[in-house]
């Protein structure tokens, strides 16, 4: 069986082809990969194979589904958790099998998370420059203990819990919201309704999936319930923040820190090098102007554990799929 990979980069290559040599093995699995993101134009890659196999920025709406579906191919993997970019509707109508890496190593994300809040508030970053150069004066790096202070979770899954216990564990209150709660929560935090967590919260961390009730989640009115000067911190979606109203946040002081892995129009930018071009998506501009503000390119869960992990499970759902046996990781619409 022939399998398309989009979006591939050689860490993907590196860990799916051991993967294949761990789990795959004795199943006759050929990974075939592309660079290039999976979309309509690029669906035609996938001739003469049953399997596509994609990543978050990979778009499969309607047309490519069914652009595929003509092709021959039978199944979608998905090497992430969220399946926001899956027309699910059109891929049960085609009879598609979908299956997604439901968890991997939440510890990855939730410590590229702390990473982002540490960096932002000691301003290691800027330190890290500025010795570089021989200047080794304090002045503008002045941070905050973090012990004592509050930090909001919103999303009490995995990552959210792992994000909950690192924070609990430095000696800060911690607060919890999530219309689901996990009972494993309570011995961490407090749950509390949203407006409650964004008004007591110096840190408000989002580690939620992406539906049309959290789009936008931080908008106008919440940043207006947040804490004056507290900081934001999103590894998870970048449309659970609507881009605008952060930087209106910023502009007036509001917002007194912006620590994001995932921006809502990362599509266009992440996962590929743009060093050498111009970069013409004005708001991600206008975000990089700011002293408070951290960006890195979708990177929480780039660690070595974290890719074993995923390979593995993708490849465990290849061969259910290959196998016609029921699969854990299959998701379907409502």
């Amino acid at each position: 069986m022939q399998i398309a990979v989009f979006s591939a980069r050689p860490y993907d290559r590196r860990f799916l082809e051991e993967a294949n040599q761990r789990e795959g093995a004795g199943q006759d699995f050929q990974f075939v990969y592309f660079d290039a993101a999976l979309n309509v134009h690029t669906a035609a890659l996938a001739q003469d194979c049953a399997t596509v196999c994609v990543f978050v920025n990979d778009r499969l709406d309607a047309p490519v589904l069914q652009t595929l579906h003509a092709l021959g191919v039978r199944a979608v993997l998905l090497r992430c958790a969220g399946f926001n970019n899956v027309d699910l509707a059109s891929a049960n109508a085609l009879g598609l099998f979908v299956a997604r890496v439901p968890a991997y190593s939440p510890e990855a994300v939730a410590e590229h998370a702390l990473a982002l809040v540490m960096t932002l508030n000691r301003h290691t970053h800027r330190a890290y420059n500025r010795v570089r150069e021989g200047n080794f004066m304090l002045d503008g790096l002045l941070g905050r203990t973090l012990h004592g202070k509050t930090v909001g979770i919103v999303g009490t899954g995995k990552i959210g819990l792992a994000t909950a216990r690192i924070f609990r564990g430095m000696g800060c209150t911690v607060l919890g919201h999530d219309p689901y709660p996990s009972p494993a929560f309570t011995g961490i935090g407090t749950m509390v309704e949203l407006d409650e967590l964004l008004s007591r919260s110096d840190i408000v961390s989002l580690h939620c999936p992406l539906t049309p009730d959290t789009q936008h989640l931080i908008d106008d009115a919440s940043l207006a319930r947040m804490k004056p000067g507290a900081m934001l911190v999103n590894t998870s979606r970048g449309g659970l923040v609507d881009t605008q109203a952060v930087i209106r946040a910023l502009k007036s002081r509001r917002l007194g820190h912006l620590a994001i892995d995932v921006y809502e129009q990362e599509s266009a930018l992440f996962f590929q090098d743009l060093s050498g071009e111009i970069i013409d998506d004005e708001a991600f501009q206008r975000l990089m102007t700011f002293p408070n503000v951290l960006v890195t390119g979708h990177q929480g869960f780039f660690t070595v554990e974290a890719l074993q992990e995923i390979s593995a499970i993708t490849l465990g759902n290849l061969a259910d799929f290959a196998a016609g046996r029921e699969c854990g990781n299959r998701v379907a619409a409502g």
